[in-house]
């Protein structure tokens, strides 16, 4: 089993290429570094939002003032919380199709199976909105107006991307 790994600060890549009788499948990871201080801020901004909400109901001074200090504590507590996304999964069977796997840190994992002769080309596009630039690796299917997200919850780096689509070009072609 060959490993190949690559990390930043905020995710970490993993590819396990099987050999023997699981050597068709390739199995690409990209996992969610935990920040404690973000899980922290996200359970202190919680706590902030709680506390104000229960001190106004309490008090009973409702007025606009105090829904904007509640808007404000439940905004500041929505930023902070932390992305329930544990790992994205990309396996490639090349004889069948791609599977996209996302795990939770609940537990829950959700899969979308993608039939090999469905996918015409694998693409890598620059995604650029006028606050932030990132990039994003999607399929372009047959029969289907628009392109499928490979990770569609997390944005990884370009060089994360890379062997994920060389992998997919390889399997599709």
């Amino acid at each position: 089993m060959s490993r190949g790994l690559a990390s930043n600060s905020k995710y970490s890549y993993n590819h396990l290429n099987g050999k023997g009788a699981s050597e068709a499948i390739d199995v690409h990871d990209i996992t969610v570094k935990k920040s404690r201080l973000r899980i922290f801020l996200s359970y202190f901004g919680a706590a902030v939002f709680l506390t104000a909400t229960f001190y106004l109901v309490v008090l009973k001074e409702l007025c606009i003032s105090s829904i904007w200090s509640i808007l404000v504590c439940f905004s500041l507590a929505k930023v902070l919380h932390h992305k329930p996304i544990k790992k994205e999964s990309v396996v490639i069977m090349p004889a069948f199709g791609v599977q996209l796997e996302t795990h939770y840190w609940s537990g829950r994992v959700t899969c979308r199976f993608v039939p090999i002769s469905k996918i015409l080309k694998p693409v890598l596009n620059e995604c650029v909105t006028p606050v932030t630039c990132h990039w994003s690796l999607a399929l372009i299917l047959r029969d289907e107006d628009e392109l499928m997200l490979v990770f569609q919850k997390l944005q990884p780096p370009v060089r994360m991307l890379v062997p994920v689509w060389k992998a997919l070009c390889a399997a599709s072609h």
